[in-house]
């Protein structure tokens, strides 16, 4: 493997464009293959070089384990702000001239707190971007942050979205928790989101192409390629997955549905709590059927178990007005690799985190229930999910969240 001394002129010209020295930075040759993908999610390598760069920084400095294949992991800073109401800053305001008006409290996260349910609270994370003109960021609960039902986004100076920071930012970052169904204890560094980067400058798309997102056709294509599912793929404006209400064998389980007025979690506490305690097996109807409460909160399942190859990231729709009133996914980032036979997968179900929205709202076996799209990596990951990283979800089927027992 190349050291950055010997590659980074080529990383500048195809890749970067006038990337700093990082001496201390190693990068595989596989970041400097994009002259042909001009626009793409940025992988580990390059995530490495841009901190190298000091185009993503924090003190203390980041750590190797937070970069994921397609994605860093986000740290609390030392306080949170327990405040009013959900904000965004809007074009020409920061966070901190909005916060003034709404914070009713700050509370130290040094020494660990707990953030309880149904309260709002705002964090400064440790993490800063200083991002050049054609790299653009966006962001997801992680995986385990969403099964527990923790609804949290990220939040940027002068942005008028949820989650996305636009090309170019310079600033600090935040992150909006709102803990839906456990109280949760956290601790400075704690990681609760992610983020992930995009390059683009201008191209050509196809006609059911949006920025950034494979079209249909292509989509069609990779899967007669590789197969992205078992059997034949459903794909409108993505992939669209279907929720598996079939019992599994031999317990006959479809789900969990949560309680409530139960202990904290600790978020940092892995393998730490008996099922029992937080959740309420769900068995299969003889009909394989389900009616989603609008004041519970579900962990279900996909029917079809997916892959994602590795010179793709894919990310789950949130809510989709088009297949009901409901939502099915807070964490929506899956890793190139999840699934991926090459890397220990075969195949894995998507774990949907499930509210409905207003009504109850009738589930059936197969019914379309999400989607997922899926977009091009500027190069191929030195790492894939599932390859020695601490991946929690490789192979999955249904499965809670990493806090719980086995």
């Amino acid at each position: 493997m190349p050291r950055t001394s010997s590659c980074l002129p080529q990383i500048r010209n195809e890749l970067f464009q006038r990337l700093p020295e990082t001496p201390h930075v190693t990068i595989p040759a596989e970041a400097t293959r994009s002259v042909f993908a001009r626009t793409g999610i940025l992988p580990c390598q390059a995530i490495r070089a841009m901190i190298g760069a000091g185009e993503i920084f924090g003190a203390p400095e980041i750590e190797p384990d937070q970069i994921q294949p397609a994605s860093l992991d986000l740290r609390l800073g030392k306080v949170a702000y327990r405040i009013r109401a959900s904000f965004l800053p809007g074009p020409g305001a920061t966070v901190r001239d909005k916060l003034g008006g709404l914070k009713f409290h700050e509370i130290g996260l040094t020494k660990g707190a707990v953030l309880e349910t149904g309260c709002v609270y705002l964090v400064p994370l440790i993490e800063q971007l200083k991002l050049r003109s054609t790299i653009a960021g966006f962001a997801n609960p992680k995986s385990s942050t969403g099964r527990l039902d923790v609804f949290t986004r990220l939040i940027a100076d002068n942005q008028d979205t949820f989650d996305a920071v636009e090309e170019g930012y310079s600033g600090p970052l935040f992150a909006e928790i709102c803990p839906r169904t456990f109280s949760i204890k956290v601790r400075y560094g704690s990681r609760l989101n992610q983020i992930r980067f995009r390059r683009r400058v201008g191209q050509q798309l196809d006609a059911d192409e949006r920025p950034g997102r494979i079209g249909d056709r292509r989509l069609r294509e990779i899967h007669s390629d590789i197969g992205l599912v078992e059997g034949e793929a459903a794909i409108r404006e993505g992939l669209n997955l279907r929720i598996s209400l079939a019992p599994i064998p031999p317990s006959g389980l479809v789900g969990y549905r949560a309680k409530r007025h139960t202990g904290l979690i600790d978020v940092e506490r892995r393998g730490g709590y008996t099922v029992a305690d937080y959740w309420e097996p769900m068995y299969a109807r003889p009909d394989k059927s389900l009616i989603l409460d609008p004041n519970e909160f579900y962990i279900l399942a996909s029917k079809e178990a997916v892959q994602v190859p590795p010179d793709y990231a894919a990310e789950m729709v949130p809510f989709d007005p088009l297949v009901g009133e409901f939502r099915v996914h807070y964490a929506g980032f899956f890793d190139p690799g999840f699934g991926y036979a090459g890397a220990g997968g075969k195949g894995a179900r998507a774990v949907l985190e499930v509210r409905s929205r207003e009504v109850p709202f009738i589930l059936e076996h197969g019914q379309i229930v999400g989607r997922l799209v899926y977009e091009k990596m500027l190069a191929k990951p030195e790492k894939l999910y599932g390859q020695g990283i601490g991946s929690n979800y490789q192979a999955q089927s249904l499965k809670l969240s990493k806090h719980f027992k086995t």
